[in-house]
């Protein structure tokens, strides 16, 4: 049975100066859950949030939280964002596996690999369902699938359609075909992140996404609850 289109609510795109009423606004429109983007200016040319701003969305909404955690180190912060708030953690494959040589220094991007190091991620899976949340990865567009030996042990991946970094950019249909080999051979939760609207959202879920992480798109919107349905109506 196919699973039913969720749609998560990239915060990253909302108004924080005035976080808790586009939460409750979210909320309201259905969005089955939260998507807080961190950063660390390593891993992406980017900086953005850390836990604090779990802590504070947390008494909002009780919606599933999930954080996606673009950083260089993510092992050391599980903890925190876990006792923060979140229901969900999400870590790059490319922080535990030898990066191609044009993405290994700083400032170098998109970090890219090709294979990775199973115990290392392994650890930190382990570490994240010992705080009693739920595991994803997450493949960036040039990393290939090079999971197969840890998909027994996620709940789910997120594969990037676009290089991860910033907001408003344009949607990679290159992944299309990572998710339909994923969907072949994995049954837990396949979500796509970058460039998600009405034009691409159909794709994704064709190839066999169904949880639809969307900012600009979303926070865009005229009419927040017809978009939120119409995406949930995808099949």
């Amino acid at each position: 049975m196919a699973k039913s289109i969720e749609v998560s609510a990239s915060i990253l795109c909302a108004d924080f100066s005035k976080l808790g009423a586009e939460i409750k606004r979210s909320q309201d429109a259905g969005v089955n859950r939260f998507h807080i983007d961190v950063m660390d200016g390593h891993f992406v040319p980017n900086l953005t949030i850390g836990p604090v701003i779990v802590n504070a969305i947390r008494p909002h909404t009780n919606l599933p939280l999930e954080t996606h955690l673009m950083m260089e180190h993510p092992g050391d912060y599980i903890d925190s964002f876990a006792d923060a708030g979140a229901d969900i953690i999400q870590i790059q494959v490319e922080c535990y596996g030898p990066r191609r040589a044009n993405c290994r220094v700083y400032g170098q991007f998109p970090k890219e690999v090709d294979s990775i190091d199973e115990k290392l991620i392994l650890k930190d899976i382990s570490r994240i369902k010992q705080k009693g949340k739920k595991a994803y990865v997450v493949i960036n567009p040039g990393t290939p699938l090079c999971i197969d030996k840890i998909l027994n042990e996620i709940d789910g991946v997120l594969i990037m359609s676009v290089n991860p970094g910033f907001a408003k950019q344009k949607f990679n249909e290159t992944v299309l075909s990572k998710i339909q080999e994923l969907r072949s051979k994995f049954k837990g939760d396949i979500a796509i992140d970058g460039g998600i609207n009405d034009q691409t959202a159909p794709q994704a879920v064709k190839a066999g996404a169904h949880i639809l992480i969307t900012a600009s798109y979303l926070y865009g919107s005229s009419d927040l609850p017809k978009t939120v349905q119409n995406l949930q109506s995808l099949t």
